[in-house]
């Protein structure tokens, strides 16, 4: 606690091995806030300044702090392909607005193996013909694979755009059941 009695804000990190390379994540005490595709040390140094930035705080990196380890847990079981949904507290302070409102819907309304198009998730957020949208929301996604942006698809069947890339985008879809194995 600071000299007010309040608590302070605190965000802890870890880089994690995945199917799809390293993955940063980072949490604070209401819950993951942020998930980052290929953590390189130049990715992690970028985001660690963004969090500092938009959260106050320098984050720290502390793979074993209670505020992470369910987290990585469950991410190791999802790319084991033990665990379907994830259970865990999140912090969407990150993001706000219709953004935040069609990302909590993409958590809760689009499970494992399914996929939904850009306009219909629009649709489900009562806001028909804001597809575009929807996509811009899907770019500002702190929190992929746990919100599972890789799971929204243009309405043609094309796989849509994703900020991961889409082979890594391609990988999860494959893990779920969604597309085949890529062959190479």
């Amino acid at each position: 606690m600071d000299s007010h009695g309040q608590y302070e804000q605190q965000v802890v990190w870890a880089v994690v091995g995945s199917d799809i390379g390293p993955l940063m994540l980072a949490a604070t005490r209401d819950g993951l806030v942020s998930v980052v595709f290929h953590a390189t040390p130049k990715v992690r140094d970028t985001m660690l300044d963004r969090l500092a930035s938009r959260l106050g705080v320098e984050p720290v990196e502390a793979p074993d702090s209670p505020l992470l380890v369910e987290a990585i847990r469950q991410m190791e079981q999802y790319f084991a392909g033990t665990r379907r949904d994830f259970d865990l507290p999140l912090d969407w302070s990150l993001i706000s607005g219709f953004n935040r409102q069609v990302l909590r819907e993409l958590a809760t309304g689009v499970p494992f193996g399914t996929v939904v198009g850009y306009g219909d998730l629009a649709g489900r957020v009562g806001q028909p013909g804001a597809a575009q949208a929807v996509g811009v929301a899907m770019g500002a996604n702190p929190l992929p694979v746990v919100v599972p942006c890789h799971r929204v698809v243009e309405s043609d069947g094309g796989i849509g755009g994703f900020g991961g890339g889409l082979e890594t985008k391609r990988k999860l879809l494959a893990l779920e059941g969604v597309l085949p194995e890529p062959l190479f």
